[in-house]
């Protein structure tokens, strides 16, 4: 008699398990629950509202928990209990959509747009203009020493002109998320890394031991002049008005919905505008994403609907009200090509085949 492999036996259990699961979400929830990203919450709540002025479907639920916190939300599995979309403000790590997957949990991934992080301070305060290699020097745990050896010393920089003689000759004081966030994982991987790799010698470690250079350039200080403010950048946008001084980072929609209160900081001769990200000339911009658990899509009500709605032209088009709302819509045929694969609901089986 033929046995049957165990790990097939293993997965056509796990399958039976998720339909089950599935089956019980929808019989326990008539809405949609959607955690996540703090930058891509006011879009998704957005979408949310009008899809339900325009369907008989119940207004979605949505939680700003950071990009992390959804994520890990949004991998424990399938069912009742758990999140049926999360935000994202940057990429699905690769340990995240393993722990997903492990969980019985098919991700299909949906980029919704692209945002720009900004530095941004008040208004009453002058204007900064700064480079990726003076955010480095002035925030990273550890830089090279002002000697010019090849070495690394604990930041010793207190003011912005001593990381750069043409900066205001104020204290280095930088409002901005916590480690959960993806705005801070944006940040460390295209400001600070991006000043960091500027000095050679720090670049060559990239190929040598990826982890070590790494650690170099993400690892923000410690000491008092990074203050994490917490996942809500309207605290933020309060407490640079509050403090003329302070710098603080959030996406660049909210500088938009502030312009009234904040300015944003120029980054290598670019300002943070609408345009410049559109045409990736802002240094400093990333895409935005949704992540979608295939196994409710046909199960909990309104899923597919509230899909469509998100990735529809007069939601996410040039002149759709997401624009408005500050986020920069992908280029027309990205966007063709992301509704199709939303339609046809394809799991993401690894990264490198969506890069």
């Amino acid at each position: 008699m033929n046995k049957r492999p165990v790990s097939k036996i293993v997965a056509s259990s796990l399958a039976v398990l998720t339909i089950a699961a599935s089956q019980a979400a929808m019989a326990a929830r008539d809405h949609i629950s959607i955690v996540g990203s703090s930058t891509v919450y006011p879009f998704t709540t957005t979408v949310a509202e009008r899809f339900s002025r325009a369907t008989q479907f119940k207004t979605p639920v949505v939680e700003s928990t950071g990009t992390g916190g959804g994520m890990k939300l949004f991998c424990q599995g399938v069912g009742e209990g758990t999140a049926d979309i999360t935000g994202a403000s940057r990429r699905i790590k690769e340990s995240e959509l393993e722990m997903c997957n492990e969980n019985g949990v098919d991700v299909v991934e949906v980029q919704v747009g692209y945002d720009g992080i900004v530095l941004a301070n008040a208004k009453s305060a002058e204007q900064f203009e700064l480079s990726r290699k003076d955010l480095f020097l002035a925030l990273a745990k550890e830089v090279p020493n002002p000697d010019g050896s090849e070495t690394l010393v604990a930041n010793p920089y207190k003011t912005w002109k001593d990381v750069n003689p043409a900066l205001p000759n104020t204290e280095i004081e930088v409002l901005g998320p916590p480690p959960t966030s993806g705005t801070r994982d944006a940040f460390a991987e295209l400001a600070m890394e991006g000043g960091c790799k500027k000095f050679d010698w720090i670049a060559a470690k990239k190929k040598e031991d990826k982890s070590a250079y790494k650690a170099i350039c993400h690892t923000i200080r410690e000491d008092g002049a990074y203050i994490e403010a917490g996942e809500n950048d309207n605290l933020i946008v309060n407490k640079l008005v509050a403090n003329p001084k302070a710098l603080g980072i959030f996406g660049f929609s909210f500088l938009d919905q502030n312009a009234d209160k904040v300015h944003g900081s120029i980054i290598e001769g670019e300002k943070p505008t609408f345009d410049s990200i559109a045409e990736q000339s802002y240094p400093v911009s990333r895409p935005l994403f949704i992540y979608v658990k295939k196994a409710h899509a046909n199960v909990i009500p309104g899923m597919k609907q509230f899909l469509a709605e998100f990735t529809s032209e007069r939601a996410w088009g040039e002149d759709g009200y997401l624009a408005d709302k500050g986020m920069i819509p992908l280029p027309a045929a990205k966007r063709q090509q992301v509704v199709q694969d939303v339609r046809k609901l394809n799991a993401l089986s690894n990264l490198a085949k969506k890069q």
